[in-house]
């Protein structure tokens, strides 16, 4: 700004900007001469600018600066309470749809026998299923139909095994990854129904599995949630963060089912539990954040975490990559999904539906095995066929594809 030598701020006259710079002089009558100015902003020219007092102007702009600073606080301010609100919204509009799906819908029945105590114990590891995730592959489909046989499969193998070892108790480790969530705002306002009776499903059928297994078996059942099923945008590793997820939903609504049975729910840390198994300390952890690409560093690393605590972990399981790794002292379960569009496109990746076993035995011994899930049988466990098309933004990758080129050799 230009301030004369009275200490006024020059201003043009046409425009009121303040950018003016000295521009020749004009003579006048009496032979003196007068400084010219020029605006930078609109170009105009004058002997006679505009002469406004430095207190004010600088009065005025430190009210400008309040002004918009306060402006910028409550745009903050609602935009913040905007989020929140929306997401209260969701959150809302998904537990009323689950109590509605529950007045009108009931669980596929089944009943426990009663079974002797023993000391080795099997684990049946459920990760990554993803129910509500649609594969329309050449060489792979998914859904909760194909999820329903996969399951079936699985089970009936694992007890199988079980049956040949004479195990009496089955820990069920659930390693996270039930669903995969719409995390947008936009997609939660408008996709809460289709949650809801994908949270519906994915209960019942993880409530069978419980039910087919304690046929026969005695039965724990512990969670930890995984990063994919969260409902915020954001992930995180407190106690809330990790329990604002659709997987603690969904244990939360089995152990509500089961709280009359003799089946055991272990309520722990939601992103890491450690569990006394036949004697020995095992692991549940989700995978994500833990693991590098120096899996057995990081294992070694992880166990050096809880040795500072005083706890001694004797094996780790976990999920999250989607592809199995059976090891000595941790193991890695693949998903129930199999390989889908972005594991082949976006990471040049192949997989197979699969998810492990263990034998924790009185002895100490460890015995780790890969149950693979991706061709299985028409045998499956029941699901409601009417809140099956959960997902209507997905439905036309089940549409055939017509072909534009092909070329035959």
């Amino acid at each position: 700004m230009k301030i004369n030598e009275d200490g006024y701020i020059l201003s043009c006259p046409s425009c009121d900007s303040k950018d003016l710079i000295k521009k020749s002089r004009q003579k006048n009558y009496d032979g003196s001469y007068k400084q010219r100015y020029m605006c930078k902003g609109c170009g105009s020219r004058t002997v006679n600018p505009q002469l406004l007092d430095a207190d004010i102007v600088r009065s005025n702009v430190l009210l400008a600066k309040q002004k918009q600073s306060a402006q910028d606080v409550n745009r903050i301010e609602r935009k913040g309470f905007r989020e929140h609100a929306r997401y209260e919204n969701a959150i809302t509009g998904l537990l009323f749809n689950i109590h509605e799906l529950l007045q009108k819908r009931s669980f596929s029945k089944k009943k426990f026998k009663k079974v002797k105590q023993g000391k080795s114990v099997g684990v049946l590891q459920i990760s990554d299923t993803h129910f509500n995730e649609l594969v329309s592959l050449p060489h792979n489909s998914y859904d909760f139909k194909i999820a329903a046989r996969r399951l079936k499969h699985y089970v009936t193998k694992a007890k199988r095994i079980f049956k040949t070892y004479d195990i009496n108790n089955v820990f069920i480790a659930i390693t996270g990854d039930l669903i995969n969530s719409d995390r947008r705002l936009d997609e939660m306002l408008n996709m809460s129904v289709n949650r809801s009776q994908a949270v519906f499903l994915a209960v019942d059928l993880l409530q069978q599995v419980i039910h087919d297994i304690g046929e026969d078996y005695a039965i724990t059942v512990a969670c930890v949630t995984g990063n994919e099923s969260r409902m915020k945008q954001e992930w995180g590793w407190t106690d809330f963060m990790a329990s604002d997820n659709y997987d603690f939903v969904i244990f939360e609504m089995l152990r509500s089912m089961f709280l009359t049975s003799n089946v055991n729910f272990i309520q722990d840390d939601p992103s890491e539990v450690v569990v006394n198994v036949a004697g020995q300390n095992l692991l549940l952890l989700h995978g994500n954040g833990s693991f590098t690409t120096q899996y057995e560093k990081s294992v070694n690393q992880i166990k050096g975490r809880f040795s500072g605590r005083g706890v001694q972990i004797d094996y780790i399981i976990s999920g999250h990559i989607h592809s199995a790794r059976i090891g000595d002292i941790a193991s890695r379960s693949s998903s129930l999904v199999g390989a889908n569009e972005y594991s082949e496109k976006g990471l040049n990746l192949s997989g197979r539906a699969s998810q492990n076993i263990y034998i924790f035995h009185e002895d100490k011994n460890i015995d780790a095995m890969k149950i693979d899930l991706q061709y299985v049988g028409e045998d499956g466990y029941d699901i409601d066929e009417r809140l099956e098309s959960y997902n209507a933004k997905s439905s036309n990758k089940l549409k055939p594809k017509k072909t534009i080129f092909e070329v035959t050799i």
